[in-house]
C-alpha cells in the first residue's frame, strides 16, 4: 500500500457503514468506492488539475482506457 490516510470517526463509520452493506471488509469497500468514483467525476476537471502526469496511460480518469 503507497499511502494509507486516516480517516476521521465520521467517515470512517461512513466506511463501515457501506462495508456491512455490501457485505464485504472495509478494504473492500473501500477499494469499491475507489473503483465507482470515476463514474460519477468529470475526468476532464481531474486530468486538468492533476500534478502527476507519469501515470496517464494506467489512470482511471483516462479517457482511452
Amino acid at each position: 500500500m503507497a499511502y494509507t490516510p486516516e480517516l476521521s470517526v465520521k467517515n470512517a463509520a461512513t466506511l463501515r457503514r457501506i462495508a456491512w452493506a455490501l457485505e464485504v471488509p472495509m478494504t473492500e469497500a473501500m477499494e469499491k468506492i475507489f473503483e465507482f468514483i470515476p463514474t460519477l467525476l468529470d475526468s476532464r476537471k481531474v486530468c486538468k488539475k492533476c500534478k502527476d502526469k507519469t501515470r496517464c496511460n494506467d489512470c482511471v480518469f483516462n479517457n482511452r482506457n
